[in-house]
């Protein structure tokens, strides 16, 4: 089949309204059809660590310079604080429990290396659906949706990857840290202080092979997980540390794909995101700032990341979105742009954002609710301006630790980012609320051991295969 690209609307003349308390700072630009898409998505980097998101410490012009070109998004959430339950909903469009990587076979909040479990086949993925539509698509960087040959990237819509399957902490002796090209292990252990560049450098030449037809690029940065780790390009030369060594070479990396979209003409054509997979775990100079909590938890720190969208012609400059929004709409979105449709023989969580995305006038959080998981345990539900933090006799917290009797509170979040002072008691029928939309989700979803009506079955092999390297 001979593909021929659509061609893009030109730009429509932007009138700027007032900036809504709960609504996006523009007006309407509106989307073409079937624009290349550039998710880049760090890994553990915090809401306060960006200069567009208020820091100081750690310099981001290229990602700062996105936000001025586009909008930024001030609410934006993701499902879990850890990796694998969180891009789970980046790839499905569901809450981690909905596809079963809210923990792995043995109830730890990630996947490990070597593990039975993974992303099932079965699940359609924003790649599936982006190549349906004509689309080629690449995952460069970290997947930690399973190791195992059936959950690769390759085999969930992908027709190309390159990076590693799960966190650089992962370096185990019997099983070397591997760096990946497609299936087949090309280095173990990874040389970790180069693999942004790595990343950057196969980023550049999917892009320069696909500049021709529409593009799906996944850019999951290894960065700025611990180990921290920087090319000598970038080692010691941040004021913070090596955790703002990583942060700026990260920065460049967004740079340098920027630059590469304009010097091939295609900048106009294409529409880019960068994102976190979770909160700072707050170590090594990591920031939340000004919310309270970390990777890990439920707190706004834990699950509330920077998300910033540019797109010429689509998406308006120097705006600002303060609507609730989730990894979870990603899916829905991206298959309306593209043309194609969100599966229909399934539940999917996610909503299709663009409205807010692009600007519209009046455009609300297509949300009822947004529920906050912590592994197997429902912790809180949030449903616009209000979030409950539900009252647990045992209560997960972090990795491992746990908290007895916590309390019920409630939080105004348009008035109290860091969630300081309970109101439960002055809003007794916004708890009543709120209390019942948890309900539906121990109904839907589950909770704890109960499992929901609504849960799929996660991929499984009973004899996994360890990724190692061939020998010559």
């Amino acid at each position: 089949m001979i593909f021929v690209r659509k061609r893009f609307l030109k730009q429509l003349g932007c009138v700027a309204v007032g900036l809504l308390m709960f609504g996006c700072a523009s007006a309407s630009v509106h989307p073409s059809q079937e624009p290349n898409i550039v998710f880049i998505f760090a890994d553990d980097l915090g809401y306060g660590d960006l200069g567009c998101y208020g820091s100081t410490r750690n310099r981001t012009p290229h990602i700062d310079q996105m936000a001025a070109e586009g909008m930024r998004f001030t609410d934006f959430y993701v499902t879990s604080g850890v990796c694998t339950p969180s891009r789970s909903s980046l790839m499905t469009g569901c809450y981690p429990r909905r596809v079963n990587l809210h923990v792995d076979s043995n109830d730890k909040w990630v996947l490990f290396p070597n593990a039975k479990k993974g992303l099932h086949p079965d699940e359609i993925t924003i790649a599936e659906i982006l190549k349906k539509e004509g689309y080629a698509t690449a995952c460069i960087g970290k997947w930690h949706l399973g190791d195992q040959k059936d959950f690769l990237p390759t085999k969930q819509g992908f027709d190309y990857y390159y990076g590693i399957p799960y966190s650089n902490d992962m370096n185990r002796k019997q099983i070397p840290l591997p760096l990946m090209r497609n299936e087949e292990v090309i280095q173990a252990p990874a040389i970790q202080p180069t693999l942004t560049q790595d990343y950057t450098r196969e980023a550049l030449a999917f892009i320069e092979k696909n500049k021709g037809k529409p593009f799906f690029l996944y850019l999951p940065h290894t960065m700025v997980h611990l180990p921290l780790q920087a090319s000598p390009d970038f080692k010691d030369k941040s004021a913070n540390g090596r955790y703002g060594d990583a942060v700026e070479e990260v920065d460049w990396s967004t740079g340098v794909i920027l630059k590469k979209l304009k010097d091939l003409g295609i900048d106009g054509d294409t529409i880019v995101i960068f994102s976190s997979d979770n909160g700072s775990n707050g170590h090594r100079g990591g920031s939340n700032a000004p919310l309270r909590g970390f990777k890990g938890d439920t707190d706004e720190g834990g699950m509330r990341v920077p998300f910033i969208i540019r797109g010429p012609n689509r998406v308006p400059a120097n705006a600002v979105c303060r609507e609730l929004a989730s990894t979870i709409d990603i899916l829905p979105t991206f298959a309306q742009l593209s043309g194609g449709t969100v599966p229909g023989d399934r539940i999917v969580d996610g909503r299709n954002i663009w409205p807010l995305m692009s600007g519209q006038k009046g455009a609300k959080s297509p949300h009822e609710a947004f529920y906050f998981y912590h592994t197997t345990q429902l912790q809180a539900v949030r449903s616009g301006q209000w979030k409950l933090i539900l009252p647990q006799t045992s209560k997960k917290r972090g990795w491992s630790k746990e908290e007895s009797n916590t309390p019920l509170r409630l939080i105004n979040l348009a008035e109290d980012i860091h969630e300081d002072n309970d109101l439960s008691k002055q809003f007794p029928e916004i708890v009543t609320m709120l209390m019942a939309l948890a309900d539906k989700a121990r109904s839907d979803l589950g909770d704890m051991k109960n499992n929901g009506t609504g849960q799929r079955d996660a991929g499984w092999v009973q004899e996994p295969t360890p990724l190692l390297l061939k020998k010559p």
